[in-house]
């Protein structure tokens, strides 16, 4: 990938490049890249609503408080020093690999592209789940899964006629998602008693439904990552972005829970998905819920868009790199997009999404709890190895540090791990070792030369020569 070092960060049009092929192409810049970051992670507040069911307004409150800090931002802040550092499509692939090697790059990228694909399931669904409560027809039956196919496809569409276009269409989607919400809690305010904030709840603490719930909600900062070869000047682009959308990511989750929590008294069984719409019926009236069942909607495919975007480019990076075969890159003539990995991603999410919705968010927590591991271990380690790489960003901790930085949120994927039902075992378990399956395939599938690789991925030891630390350049010359 071509950066230019004097270029800056672009905060308004889409800034056009030209590829080796010569098709025109253009590069996110930082307001889009914000929104699609916010919706790889949140995309709003909908689906935080059974933290509540599951522990209690108290611990939900606290739990959407204190994650980001245990969890969000260290996350961030490693993918903006890798993702600076190592700028291409394959991401968390690539740091993965110059760590340990393809095996572990291999497993890397398998096991976060089955949580991401698994993830984009979940939004149809999400968004089903919302309009059942404006039309009761859509509970259950062919025309709950003739809506679920007919969005995935509609939405796949889209995503294939551009990033800058997805971009755009974030920020958009963004902003008028969460206007409902700023006017729900703006006129709770009147209503709200403080003290049903301290309330513990009046049942049985689930805490399986409870981490999976901050999890699910709070989690894929790094999936953007795989887009890094798509970001204008992403030296300068993604640490400011990655912080901007941090910030507004807690905003939005805290501000509407505290306003509902505060205002309405329900029985805490009623705090399933969706609930925040008839929240908003209770304290404003029919047409406050019918406007954020819209938004809800509107959400969902910004979640969907932002998540299959990741899943697509993130195939092309791995077919740049060589861990699979070329014609997982191909990029459509029209709109310069990687039609294959879109496609594909598509057809997987909708098999996926006629899981039940915690299933489907159980599973892909725990299969990206596992790479999670891999990601934290491949941080710490090239901060070992490549001590001399150029980082534009740079995380202002030493080693010992660093350490404890991976170790709080590594203590919290644990419990996404013992609290996993035996079905998601299940599921991860046939994942997990189909992906080990599959790392040997494709290395037959080389020697055979059935397919066409760019190259063999045990001698691919830089993205590019910009990236090759001084000391080993001192030794080649």
């Amino acid at each position: 990938m071509e950066t230019t070092e004097t270029s800056r960060v672009s905060h308004e049009l889409p800034v056009t490049t030209t590829d080796s092929s010569g098709s025109t192409a253009k590069k996110l810049t930082l307001v889009p890249l914000i929104f699609l970051i916010y919706f790889e992670v949140a995309g709003g507040p909908f689906g935080e609503e059974p933290a509540v069911q599951a522990a209690g307004p108290l611990l939900a409150i606290l739990g959407f408080l204190i994650f980001p800090f245990i969890w969000s931002v260290p996350e961030a802040l490693i993918t903006a020093e890798l993702s600076t550092a190592f700028p291409g499509n394959g991401g968390f692939v690539i740091w993965a690999h110059r760590a340990f090697g393809a095996f572990v790059g291999s497993m890397m990228g398998s096991l976060k592209y089955l949580s991401g694909v698994i993830n984009v399931a979940s939004f149809p669904v999400l968004c089903v789940t919302y309009l059942e409560k404006l039309f009761p027809v859509l509970e259950s039956g062919w025309p709950r899964n003739v809506c679920i196919f007919a969005s995935t496809v509609v939405l796949s569409f889209l995503n294939y006629t551009g990033l800058a276009i997805v971009g755009y269409a974030a920020v958009v989607l963004g902003l008028v998602s969460l206007s409902p919400f700023l006017v729900m809690s703006a006129m709770a305010i009147p209503k709200i008693q403080p003290h049903r904030w301290g309330s513990l709840g009046d049942k049985q603490k689930d805490w399986n439904l409870y981490f999976n719930t901050l999890f699910w909600n709070l989690n894929f900062w790094d999936n953007v990552s795989t887009l890094a070869g798509e970001v204008d000047n992403p030296q300068k682009t993604f640490p400011l972005a990655l912080l901007v959308a941090v910030i507004f990511t807690c905003v939005a989750y805290l501000i509407p829970l505290l306003a509902v929590t505060g205002a309405v008294s329900v029985d805490q069984s009623r705090w399933e998905t969706g609930f925040h719409a008839e929240a908003a019926e209770m304290i404003a009236g029919t047409w406050l819920k019918i406007w954020i069942e819209i938004g809800a909607v509107l959400s969902s495919i910004g979640l969907f868009e932002a998540q299959l975007s990741s899943s697509a480019y993130q195939l092309e990076g791995m077919a740049e790199l060589g861990f699979l075969p070329k014609f997982f890159g191909v990029r459509s003539k029209w709109f310069n997009t990687p039609w294959v990995g879109i496609l594909l991603s598509a057809l997987m999410s909708l098999g996926l999404s006629y899981m039940d919705f915690t299933d489907i968010i159980s599973s892909a927590n725990f299969l990206y709890t596992l790479g999670m591991y891999l990601e934290f271990a491949s941080f710490l380690w090239l901060r070992k190895k490549l001590p001399e790489l150029k980082r534009p960003y740079r995380v202002p901790l030493n080693i010992p540090g660093l350490v404890i930085m991976c170790l709080v949120p590594s203590a919290f994927l644990m419990l996404i791990i013992v609290f996993a039902t035996k079905i998601v075992y299940l599921i991860c378990c046939l994942m997990t070792v189909g992906s080990v399956g599959w790392y040997f395939l494709i290395n037959y599938f080389r020697e055979k030369k059935i397919f066409e690789f760019n190259q063999d991925v045990d001698h691919l030891d830089y993205v590019n020569e910009e990236q090759r630390p001084k000391h080993e350049e001192d030794h080649d010359s």
